[in-house]
């Protein structure tokens, strides 16, 4: 058997590892397990905090380096954080404002717990904050949210959705993150595969040896990608393992 040139598949999960009920399939999960067994290490890279994700790391047996909420935690296993890079609580309450001010749904990823516009919190300061999100379905309130954002500076700012805006604290991404579990590793980024669908995976799939589009992607994440496969509805995954991680075996 020949070694593999890709080491590690760095997977984002909604839109990409999920399928759009939220569910791993039996394929893919069938796929990450072969490979597994044949030495790829399988990263999940999401935007989603450990919390959140960690249900779906534990249905697959994952036991190896996971990157939560954009890159702002990197963990060396399920339960072992690495590293965990925290937002100022004065650029939460500013962008709380925000959000109230154009009308938009938010959200906010503390540490301990995931709040929202309904369910707020009156202790910002006295929380470790890793993420804060935008939804609106209105351009325009979208834009002018950009724009302040913008006019802050030091912010990473990416989406999940094309409706939404993330923002991680400035030079955070999952490009970070994963570069992080390289070096836990001991690998090189050429030797990594990353898959996703919207602009928080975009920094990563330019970073990466083999950078993997799904074809239910944002138009930008197509265009800079090196691959694009399937669907997240038709284990498109499945196909970056058996067609180019595991092909020539």
């Amino acid at each position: 058997m020949s070694e593999l040139k890709y080491k590690l598949l760095a997977l984002d999960m909604d839109g990409t590892l999920l399928n759009d009920n939220h569910e791993i399939t039996q394929e893919t999960a069938k796929w990450i397990q072969i490979a597994i067994r044949r030495g790829v290490h399988v990263c999940l890279s999401t935007g989603r905090a450990v919390f959140h994700a960690m249900p779906y790391a534990v249905q697959l047996g994952l036991e190896t380096p996971m990157v939560t909420v954009n890159g702002s935690e990197v963990w060396k296993a399920p339960h072992d954080l690495h590293m965990r890079h925290l937002m100022d609580p004065a650029l939460i309450r500013k962008m709380q404002e925000i959000g109230e001010k154009y009308n938009s749904w938010y959200w906010a990823y503390s540490v301990e717990e995931l709040f929202n516009r309904d369910r707020w919190t009156d202790n910002i300061e006295g929380l470790e904050w890793l993420k804060f999100g935008f939804n609106t379905e209105v351009d325009e309130a979208r834009h002018q949210i950009m724009m302040e954002l913008q006019q802050m500076g030091g912010l990473q700012m990416t989406n999940s959705s094309p409706v939404n805006i993330e923002i991680n604290p400035g030079g955070v991404s999952k490009a970070s993150g994963v570069a992080e579990v390289c070096k836990l590793l001991g690998i090189d980024m050429s030797e990594v595969v990353a898959v996703g669908d919207s602009l928080n995976d975009l920094a990563v799939i330019e970073a990466v040896g083999l950078g993997v589009a799904m074809g239910n992607a944002q138009e930008q994440v197509k265009e800079a990608a090196d691959l694009i496969v399937a669907s997240n509805n038709e284990d498109g995954i499945v196909e970056v393992i058996r067609e180019h991680i595991l092909k020539g075996e």
